[in-house]
C-alpha cells in the first residue's frame, strides 16, 4: 500500500563525502534524491575521476541549481554553465567544475545511485 512520504536533507539516508564536497541523500517512493554541495575549486576530473575510475562522469544528472554555478563540458566538446534557478539534464560522457567562490549545491533526481560510487 502506498503512503506518504517525506524525509529531509538535514537527516540523510547517506551521505557521500568527497574531496572538496558532499551528497546527501535520501529515498522517497522508488527515488533516490539527492543534495549536492561542491565547495569552490571542486573539479569532476580532480575530485570524482579517481572515485569513478573513467574518463569522463558517466552518470546522467537531472536536477535543479539552488545556489551557485557549475560549468558542464561533453566530451564532444558541448558547454554550458548552470546557476540559482536552472533545470538541467546533463547526459553521460562529461566533466565538470564549480565556477566562482562560492559554493554550488543543487537538488539531484537522477544520478545519486552511482554518482561518487567506486566503480
Amino acid at each position: 500500500m502506498e503512503t506518504l512520504q517525506g524525509k529531509t536533507f538535514e537527516q540523510p539516508d547517506e551521505t557521500r563525502t568527497f574531496p572538496n564536497g558532499r551528497l546527501d541523500i535520501v529515498q522517497v517512493g522508488e527515488l533516490m534524491i539527492a543534495r549536492g554541495t561542491f565547495e569552490p575549486g571542486w573539479h569532476w576530473a580532480d575530485h570524482i575521476k579517481p572515485i569513478a575510475g573513467t574518463e569522463s562522469c558517466q552518470v546522467t544528472h537531472t536536477g535543479y541549481m539552488i545556489s551557485g554555478r557549475i560549468g558542464i563540458r561533453l566530451d564532444d566538446g558541448t558547454e554550458a554553465e548552470y546557476g540559482p534557478g536552472d533545470a538541467y539534464f546533463i547526459p553521460p560522457g562529461h566533466d565538470g567544475w564549480v565556477i566562482g567562490d562560492e559554493p554550488a549545491v543543487g537538488i539531484e533526481i537522477t544520478g545519486a545511485a552511482t554518482f561518487a560510487k567506486p566503480a
